[in-house]
């Protein structure tokens, strides 16, 4: 990102980032590529032109595919090709996360690419789902692997993360994308509508996914941007209802329900820094991480316990 001098001191120029929350065409993979392809090329026409767009979860083929992800997966660099093509020279240099079921040597997962578009571009991260949806309605452990790991990246924008869905209901995740220095955290979501939170007049989900976006902003002093699908799959309704929040869990934006829709926010990835100043939240799990993890139940040390345990 551009740096400006400022009182002898580098501040970065705010960030504008996209938030497409999508209805694919379910199964039509080519159909699915036309239209992320339209948003990404509506996307770079508005003023300002954002340098980030953020697809939901399973953006590519709709997410109740079942056995279908067999069919449906593809490899992360037929993906960025794709969206390369179809997208237009107007993209160049626009980061993009989207959602996908990837498919590479080891197996197929529910995958977010990040990538920067154009001849100077190229994949920058593929995260892999790593809590697998399993109960109720969902089924992921029956048809994807889970991921290895939750890592933060090197973005143009700034160090950036990667979660999916159940990723971020796990308080673990927000964690260990901060300490590995994450400053922005894109939650890619494919929620099905259930529920009802009393009084809202919203889906229960929806209701939830501002607290647990909210709570991982202000404890560990990050952006939090998160990107709804939404549409119809099997009976089973996305709401939508995608949002982006401040450093200290304040909504910055909250996206309709119901309907597609280009949601543009402005961050300043600086204020992270002076969120982290103002709240001791993540200086203090900085600070205790490590020994927190030697004297937890599994590291397999054994301590004396303290007189009254």
């Amino acid at each position: 990102m551009t740096a400006a001098r400022a009182s002898g001191t580098f501040t970065r120029m705010p960030l504008d980032i996209a938030i497409a929350q999508f209805r694919p065409s379910k199964g039509d993979l080519d159909a699915t590529l036309d239209g992320c392809a339209g948003i990404i090329r509506r996307a770079v026409r508005s003023e300002p032109r954002p340098r980030l767009i953020v697809f939901p979860e399973t953006a590519l083929t709709g997410y109740f595919l079942e056995g279908g992800v067999r069919e449906q997966a593809i490899p992360a660099p037929e993906l960025f090709e794709a969206l390369n093509a179809r997208a237009g020279d107007a993209a160049d240099g626009l980061d993009v996360a989207i959602g996908f079921y990837e498919r590479d040597a080891t197996g197929i997962y529910n995958s977010a690419l990040y990538a920067t578009l154009g001849p100077g571009g190229g994949i920058l991260h593929v995260h892999r789902k790593v809590f697998l949806a399993t109960y109720g309605v969902f089924q992921e452990e029956r048809f994807v692997e889970a991921g290895a790991g939750i890592r933060a990246f090197d973005a143009p924008p700034g160090r950036t993360a990667l979660l999916i869905c159940e990723d971020g209901f796990h308080s673990v995740s927000g964690t260990l994308a901060a300490l590995d220095g994450a400053s922005i955290i894109l939650i890619l979501s494919a929620s099905p509508a259930r529920g009802a939170a009393p009084g809202a007049g919203v889906p229960g989900n929806v209701v939830r996914w501002g607290a647990l976006a909210s709570a991982i902003a202000a404890e560990h002093g990050v952006f939090v941007i998160v990107s709804q699908l939404v549409g119809f799959e099997g009976g089973k309704g996305f709401a939508g209802g995608s949002a982006a929040y401040d450093p200290h869990g304040h909504r910055l934006l909250a996206g309709p329900l119901w309907e597609e829709a280009l949601l543009p926010v402005r961050v300043d990835l600086d204020e992270a820094a002076r969120a982290r100043t103002e709240e001791p939240l993540f200086s203090d799990l900085e600070r205790s991480w490590t020994r927190l993890l030697v004297n937890s139940p599994g590291s397999g040390v054994r301590r004396p316990a303290p007189d009254g345990e």
